[in-house]
């Protein structure tokens, strides 16, 4: 997702959520400023209510002792998380998170393969929306995961 191209530009302000992060996984919106810093390598909305972000590590990426950082994989699953959410949202409305419990399963090296978050819906109600995200390496082991509650304005 780095060096993004944005296409012709959209109002973001007329879509719902789901539209608004296809317009941005499509390049008619500009990502989130955290998947350049981070360096996604892939996202995509495959439905209402699911969300999956890529990320290959590399060793910028690691914590003192060698493997990721754990920040690295809660960021992951904090954006499968609140994408699933947002691609849930009407029109004119938002969220934010109110939470997200991680948990780490297996340490992740640059020689774990490409890391992918699948954040997922659990229940959306009128005011608050509940999601889980699980992290997979390379070879399709979940490494994380993920559960956050978000609260629903508008």
């Amino acid at each position: 997702m780095t060096e993004s191209v944005i296409k012709t530009q959209v109002d973001p302000a007329g879509l719902d959520g789901f539209e608004q992060l296809r317009a941005m996984r499509d390049g008619h919106l500009p990502p989130a400023p955290i998947a350049d810093t981070l360096g996604f390598a892939g996202f995509d909305v495959p439905e209402r209510g699911t969300a999956v972000f890529e990320l290959d590590p590399e060793p910028r990426h690691y914590n003192p002792i060698g493997s990721v950082h754990g920040g690295v994989h809660a960021t992951l699953l904090d954006s499968a998380c609140g994408c699933a959410v947002h691609s849930t949202l009407a029109v004119g409305e938002a969220y934010t998170s109110l939470d997200l419990t991680v948990k780490f399963l297996k340490a992740v090296t640059v020689d774990s393969g490409r890391l992918r978050a699948v954040g997922t819906v659990i229940q959306r109600g009128r005011r608050t929306a509940l999601a889980e995200a699980k992290l997979y390496d390379g070879q399709d082991r979940l490494v994380a995961y993920a559960s956050s509650s978000c609260l629903i304005m508008g």
